[in-house]
């Protein structure tokens, strides 16, 4: 699997955009977001826009395209779900797993996301195996202790780490309007490349996550373990997310 060019910029959109709005975002956005190269833009439609997305780019290659969850099974009695090789014949590239609201709204646990992660490496896909603590644990002085963890278990269960992307999101950072200092990006950034370098993938790269803003993207990439941005609303607009990405050119 090939590491994606960094910096990394994705848009998360949740569940915002249908098919119709989607158009009209790739509309706008591809006007003001100029064919670039050396760097990865992915954005991650609802499942139900992605078509949509994959028909409004067209021959721009520039911009991946992701799915926001997975199941770990292939196929199934799993209404609701997509797996990991549908969303690769629908023209995803990338999968999210792990995102906090996966974790704290659909209760899932370390180990969903290792078997989710598996299961995208194993249809060809990229995942971005999202981590973080809560506003909680970093009171409590666990902050360090649960992304081991939570990162833990995902290097335990894969064969081959270097496939994978890894996205830091503070929890209490995320919709909040709060964002973690550069400082504190950069510690537990740095505090993640050891652990990724302890088993010789000291080059996957790590994005960071937590309200993104165009007027804080540029300061955040300019960390030196800052690999690139997740970002959640800033991305649902157009405008916002082609200038988030022009930080990264």
């Amino acid at each position: 699997m090939t590491t994606p060019p960094t910096p990394v910029l994705a848009g998360n959109w949740k569940m915002n955009h249908d098919p119709a709005s989607t158009r009209v975002f790739f509309e706008r956005f591809l006007r003001l977001h100029g064919l670039r190269t050396g760097a990865t833009v992915i954005v991650f439609p609802p499942a139900i826009s992605l078509e949509a997305a994959r028909s409004a780019l067209g021959e721009r290659r520039d911009v991946q395209l992701g799915v926001q969850n997975v199941h770990w099974e292939s196929s199934g009695a799993f209404t609701g779900e997509i797996s990991a090789h549908m969303a690769g014949g629908a023209g995803a590239r990338y999968a999210l797993v792990g995102h906090s609201e996966r974790r704290q709204l659909f209760s899932e646990a370390d180990a969903d996301v290792a078997r989710k992660t598996c299961a995208v490496l194993t249809a060809g896909l990229i995942p971005v195996v999202c981590v973080g603590e809560t506003l909680e644990d970093r009171r409590a002085g666990r902050a360090n202790d649960v992304v081991t963890r939570q990162l833990g278990r995902v290097l335990d269960a894969v064969r081959d780490a270097s496939g994978i992307v890894v996205a830091y999101e503070p929890v209490w950072a995320i919709g909040t309007g709060e964002t973690a200092s550069p400082e504190d990006a950069q510690a537990m950034h740095d505090s993640i490349r050891t652990q990724l370098a302890s088993g010789g993938k000291a080059t996957v790269p790590i994005l960071y996550g937590g309200s993104v803003k165009p007027e804080n993207a540029a300061t955040l990439l300019a960390q030196p373990d800052v690999d690139g941005l997740l970002v959640g609303g800033a991305s649902v607009d157009p405008q916002s997310f082609a200038t988030i990405c022009a930080a990264g050119a």
